[in-house]
């Protein structure tokens, strides 16, 4: 079976790995000619554990291209991918499908012969309507379907929510387009994945739903931390209390600065958009998106609060600036209007992150300065901000943090540290939802 994908991203180039991975002929196109050519040369533009090694092997095995031309990528393609970007788009808060609907209009000019058109970008309902259309406007000579194939990919282990997926959702409505996509995770279906095979409308309101009621969860999670934090009590322990429940789970209940990164920030903005203009507004999610704003902003006063109410003067390490652990990834990061707001009110930021500097650097303020590495931004520190989570910092015992640190203030925004250890070494330590000692 041979498909093809537009757009080398990072959804097309995890899923084009993936399906290559199973035995499928992908052709990824990629615009970009740098980014092809960078991925010709076995270097991933994306930071993704184990990416690297899966693109290198199925195209040295000849199962993964990234040809120079459309044509050449939807030669013999019984599927055809749209895996570009839905940005959020200014002004309104809607899904920018610019990108979408050029790149369908390409393909359809470019296709000599029947196939099934997917969108695997998150587009807003009604997005494979008009596809439907434009097919039918622009190659009545062509028998050509349309399906949706909204991917549940989460950054920093994407491989693996890929080979072992929860669910399978395909929004189909002929039996040619089932059965191509049938065909194409058959390997997942042997391992009993579930297809859920729905509309269009359904599978794309589908992921919006997803993503919107995780991103409900963690903010859930973060008012409760605010009310242990009143009350005395401690959230690690609410959140398991409550995660132990079949029904609630334990996932994405880890109280922190608010969510960011590429899809929750979009996503959740465009479904309450969706749901507005429907004339069926979710209140739930509006408050998501307000308390979650709000709740990363909060955190310079938090830092302000735990060093004395005031930061000016103060060298303060920031360690952890992309959005979650495992990813490059700063979009919506929280890192970004608290390093910003330190800045503002005087503070000399050091900030590090091992995957994430490239792409921090012009998005932080310019007297930012940025570490080599975790040590060097905790070198006379008076306080010490940790921000994302990786598994480096969890590792830095407090007395190795008095040899660095001048001062002896830590905001730990993760609940990584044991507090009473923290507080053992003499560092005045303040957590997320957990009691003052």
């Amino acid at each position: 079976m041979r498909i093809a994908i537009i757009g080398g991203g990072y959804v097309g180039l995890v899923s084009g790995a993936c399906f290559a991975e199973f035995g499928v002929e992908v052709a990824v196109v990629e615009a970009d000619e740098q980014k092809r050519q960078m991925l010709l040369e076995g270097r991933i533009p994306i930071y993704e554990p184990g990416l690297d090694k899966l693109v290198a092997g199925n195209n040295a095995a000849g199962r993964l291209t990234f040809p120079a031309t459309l044509q050449e990528g939807l030669r013999d393609a019984e599927a055809i991918f749209i895996a570009v970007g839905t940005p959020t788009r200014r002004g309104d808060g809607h899904a920018d499908l610019t990108y979408v609907f050029a790149a369908v209009e390409a393909v359809l000019k470019a296709l000599d012969h029947p196939a099934v058109i997917v969108t695997k970008s998150t587009v807003p309902v009604g997005t494979g309507r008009k596809i439907m259309q434009m097919a039918r406007d622009l190659r009545p000579d062509l028998a050509i379907e349309v399906a949706a194939n909204p991917e549940f990919l989460r950054e920093g282990s994407a491989i693996g929510d890929f080979m072992r997926p929860d669910r399978v959702v395909v929004g189909a409505e002929s039996e040619t387009a089932r059965e191509v996509l049938r065909r194409l995770y058959r390997p997942l279906y042997l391992i009993e994945t579930p297809i859920v095979f729905t509309g269009l409308e359904t599978a794309e309101l589908t992921k919006y739903a997803a993503n919107g009621f995780l991103a409900m969860k963690i903010t859930f999670i973060n008012e409760m931390a605010d009310l242990c934090e009143k009350l005395g009590a401690d959230v690690n322990d609410v959140a398991r209390g409550i995660g132990l429940d079949g029904r609630i789970g334990r996932k994405f209940l880890h109280a922190g600065p608010g969510f960011g990164g590429s899809c929750f920030p979009k996503d959740t903005l465009a479904l309450m958009r969706i749901a507005e203009e429907a004339g069926a507004p979710s209140r739930l999610i509006q408050s998501v998106v307000a308390v979650n704003d709000a709740r990363k902003e909060s955190m310079v006063a938090r830092v302000a609060a735990a060093c004395g109410g005031d930061v000016k003067g103060l060298r303060i390490a920031v360690l952890g600036l992309a959005f979650k652990p495992g990813t490059d990834d700063m979009r919506e990061a929280p890192s970004l209007p608290l390093i910003r707001g330190l800045v503002s009110r005087g503070a000399f930021v050091c900030a590090f992150d091992p995957e994430a500097m490239d792409q921090a650097r012009p998005l932080l303020p310019a007297d930012t300065h940025l570490a080599a590495d975790a040590a060097s931004a905790l070198d006379g520190a008076d306080a010490l901000v940790l921000v994302t989570e990786w598994n480096e910092f969890r590792a830095l015992a407090p007395a190795r943090l008095r040899e660095l640190m001048r001062g002896n203030v830590i905001v730990d925004l993760r609940n990584v540290f044991d507090p009473q250890a923290m507080r053992d070494a003499g560092f005045a330590y303040s957590g997320i939802g957990r009691a003052a000692a």
